[in-house]
């Protein structure tokens, strides 16, 4: 369905349908909402219905032409049996378009229109996973300056552009041969989706946890026998900015036992900062990017004295 049919469904006090075989409906039911079966209904009957509760109606086609009118000619006219005091009239009816669509669907649509890039294109044509990284790393610090302006729009065409890079070489990869490496954006989302589902065993599995730190405690030990590492600080990417790469040597350092040895020098007193900034709850990468943004932004409100 549409996004905006989903939301309906979502804050709903009852979702009904004639028959629980309609499409419409057992899409919604698979979706893990109750719906219950009302046969026969009619206009009067829903604007009964929703009376004191606010109610989704899962239509068939033919409902799709008749209840609408129906709904209308009972708002205006009521039955002359009609109770005065059911309050049908003041029930806020709206129809809502849906489809078969999923959320998700427009992904399918980005995947094609990546297939005709490459096919015709002559530059998406002749890219490389390696002329493709410079991007990459691009669109990664341009999202997070959309982040941080707090606007929107702005993310979410960032998102957009983010995405972009990952069907790419997924579309890239999958020009391989299969046993040489290649893969296709199934396997890449497959991939996450396993995943994540492994690693969300309180989600997925029934499994108990007593609050974040335990959730968090489940992760890296799964990750760990998933990896089959032999230090913790396999993994850590040595090409991070030097700030985010000490924050994450230095949490990797705590779960051994290790604490940094912080002495006069300038590296280490940066590294103390880190220390006191993980012992804080706070992003010292993050910290000190809003930091250089009030610089800026000073030194812009300078120049226009």
């Amino acid at each position: 369905m549409s996004w905006s049919a989903w939301q309906a469904v979502a804050a709903a006090d009852r979702v009904l349908a004639a028959d629980a075989a309609l499409p419409l409906a057992r899409a919604v039911a698979a979706a893990g909402h109750r719906v219950d079966v009302l046969a026969d209904a009619t206009g009067p009957g829903l604007l009964v219905a929703a009376r004191t509760a606010s109610v989704v109606w899962l239509a068939s086609d033919a409902e799709a032409d008749r209840l609408p009118g129906e709904l209308a000619t009972a708002i205006v006219n009521p039955p002359a049996a009609a109770d005065p005091d059911d309050g049908a009239s003041e029930v806020e009816v709206e129809v809502l378009h849906a489809s078969y669509d999923v959320p998700g669907a427009r992904l399918l649509d980005l995947v094609t229109v990546m297939d005709q890039l490459r096919l015709h294109c002559p530059w998406d044509r002749e890219q490389t996973h390696r002329s493709l990284a410079s991007y990459l790393v691009e669109e990664t610090y341009e999202t997070l300056e959309a982040i941080e302006s707090g606007d929107p729009v702005h993310l979410r065409e960032e998102l957009g552009d983010l995405l972009l890079q990952v069907v790419f070489h997924a579309r890239v990869a999958a020009e391989a041969d299969p046993l040489e490496g290649g893969f296709d954006i199934d396997a890449v989302a497959g991939g996450i989706v396993d995943k994540l589902v492994h690693r969300h065993p309180h989600v997925f599995a029934g499994l108990d946890v007593a609050d974040v730190a335990e959730v968090e405690a489940n992760w890296e030990t799964l990750k760990h026998a998933e990896k089959g590492r032999d230090s913790v600080l396999e993994g850590v990417p040595l090409a991070l900015p030097a700030l985010a790469l000490a924050d994450k040597v230095v949490g990797r350092a705590g779960r051994v036992g290790v604490t940094p040895a912080l002495g006069g020098s300038l590296g280490e007193r940066l590294l103390a900062l880190v220390v006191e900034a993980r012992a804080a709850g706070a992003d010292p990468e993050q910290e000190l990017r809003d930091a250089v943004r009030r610089l800026a932004d000073a030194v812009r409100a300078a120049e226009t004295r």
